[in-house]
């Protein structure tokens, strides 16, 4: 595998001097965007298949152990917060359960049975799609629950940093990320690691857009449940709205702090009634109902 052979870049650097060790650290995480770039057609591919499932009543769902596992965690947990989604819409298993997050538990990674077991409590269906998360595409734990997805009709997927792995053979969907040998080898906390968190982000967040949880580049589904949030969603509305900070206050006050609800009482002068009846009409698209009532922004 290429992400557990030495990285000749990196050869004597316990020889060093600190500054040398950095910039040779630095010099190789700055090769994980191209990487990254290399594999958009595929991730595409992810995303596409991620937003018809999640249309059709099915969920998205990350399977990983270790490093990768609590990078898949992070990102299925900000989903709610950063969008308002439902949090089965994106969900993250870890080998090894909770525990595992803030605990390396090695040896949970090699276990087969417990793989099919967390995944059953998920009741899979068609809908569903299942994502493997590993760098060497070979962890036991994360290939056997693709295999008891692919048992119960769920598309599968797998992002991997090496080629040709089990993994990949087993999904329908790869995303390879060639990231290379890391500069301790076999270390893929590091540049797989970072390659996994790029791809996880653009992941999620495209799928938020393709399902209309944001307005342009407006976070406009936040959930404003504290002070930095309420700001940051009045801020939002004095931008859309072009209105002062006073009236924004006003509008998330009457609009129950929710903020599309409040951007279309501005926009018509509605009460928040006809404006959340409206909103439920356009299935929660907010550009849906801008755009019908010719007041849509680019």
């Amino acid at each position: 595998m290429i992400t557990e052979r030495r990285n000749p870049r990196s050869v004597d650097i316990d020889l060093f001097p600190t500054e040398r060790v950095l910039k040779i650290i630095n010099a190789e995480d700055a090769l994980v965007p191209a990487a990254v770039a290399a594999a958009i057609p595929d991730i595409t591919k992810l995303v596409d298949a991620a937003v018809h499932s999640i249309r059709a009543g099915g969920h998205m769902i990350y399977v990983a152990a270790g490093t990768s596992g609590r990078i898949a965690i992070t990102d299925a947990a900000e989903i709610p917060p950063t969008f308002s989604a439902p949090p089965e819409w994106v969900q993250a298993i870890i080998a090894g359960g909770p525990k595992a997050f803030a605990k390396a538990m090695e040896g949970s990674e090699d276990d087969r049975d417990k793989a099919a077991t967390d995944l059953r409590s998920k009741k899979l269906t068609q809908h569903d799609v299942v994502i493997g998360i590993a760098a060497t595409g070979t962890t036991p734990y994360t290939l056997a629950a693709l295999e008891f997805a692919r048992s119960k009709g769920a598309t599968t997927a797998a992002i991997v940093c090496s080629e040709n792995t089990p993994m990949s053979k087993m999904a329908d969907i790869t995303v390879h990320v060639a990231v290379g040998p890391e500069v301790i080898t076999g270390s893929t906390r590091m540049k797989a690691a970072t390659a996994q968190k790029l791809v996880l982000n653009m992941l999620s967040t495209a799928v938020m857009i393709r399902l209309g949880m944001t307005y342009s580049n407006w976070m406009i589904n936040v959930s404003m449940t504290n002070q930095k949030l309420r700001e940051r969603g009045k801020h939002i509305l004095e931008e859309i709205l072009g209105v002062k900070p006073n009236e924004a206050e006003k509008l998330v006050e009457a609009s129950g702090a929710n903020l599309k609800v409040a951007v279309i009482m501005g926009a018509t002068g509605c009460d928040r009634e006809k404006a959340e009846k409206q909103l439920v009409a356009a299935h929660g698209n907010l550009r849906g109902v801008l755009s019908h009532l010719g007041s849509g922004r680019e």
